[in-house]
């Protein structure tokens, strides 16, 4: 029998770093507007930057451990009421002067803090050993990085790099499209990358397989097929009937 396909924010910030809302209040959001998947995953950035201890908009390693027990206790919750699955994560905010070298990496399932010093490939391969899903955030090409927001660009300068070092790419960030991404034929997702709630009617991901962390996972690790779709509010209402 065919699996029902999940519909999934692989990318979400609460007010534990930059985001609008509270941990309670978007999986309230989005448990009311029928997701199957939930991913939070607020930003950890360099530690070896001069202006760390003043950034509010991140988790520390001292901060984890209540972090982790906040969204486990939702995701108990949001289980119960919404039958909805809350997945713990990092962002891997590596920032740099040089768009070259900056790169963002979500990393799924991850319950040990993954800290950022001046090396990204470390933390990259500290958090797969912890058995996180990794996947490159908004890897916008060097052209396109001049105009962002968010200027990284080492995942496109680096294609081999890159392909080597995570599971799978945005190839739609709200609504901005990595075009290099679909050329290459990498294995792609969808988010709406969260931060307020006009996010939440972005594109996301549709993934086929049974209804639990272990098996979304997997199956965006094994690089296995999955579906994009635009989520607008009449979408959203089909969704709440189904």
């Amino acid at each position: 029998m065919a699996t029902k396909p999940l519909l999934c924010e692989l990318h979400a910030h609460t007010t534990w770093s930059d985001g609008g809302l509270s941990v309670r209040a978007l999986v309230d959001l989005y448990g009311r507007a029928g997701f199957d998947v939930l991913a939070i995953t607020d930003h950890v950035v360099r530690s070896d930057q001069a202006d760390f201890e003043q950034n509010d908009a991140t988790l520390r390693s001292e901060r984890f451990s209540v972090y982790l027990e906040e969204i486990e206790a939702h995701a108990e919750r949001a289980l119960l009421r919404y039958r909805m699955l809350v997945i713990p994560g990092l962002e891997l905010t590596y920032d740099d002067p040089d768009p070259r070298r900056a790169a963002h990496t979500l990393a799924l399932g991850l319950r040990s803090f993954i800290g950022l010093g001046g090396d990204l490939d470390a933390a990259l391969g500290a958090a797969a050993a912890a058995g996180a899903v990794l996947i490159a955030a908004h890897p916008y090409t060097l052209a396109a990085a001049g105009a962002a927001a968010r200027t990284t660009a080492r995942f496109a300068e680096e294609p081999e790099w890159a392909a080597a070092s995570v599971h799978r790419f945005e190839v739609c960030n709200r609504h901005d499209f990595f075009d290099w991404v679909a050329q290459a034929r990498l294995p792609v997702v969808a988010s709406g990358d969260f931060h307020r709630p006009e996010h939440l009617e972005t594109w996301k991901t549709l993934v086929s397989a049974e209804p639990s962390e272990e098996a979304v996972l997997e199956h965006l690790r094994t690089g296995r097929p999955v579906s994009l779709t635009r989520l607008d509010a009449a979408s959203r209402e089909l969704i709440r009937a189904a």
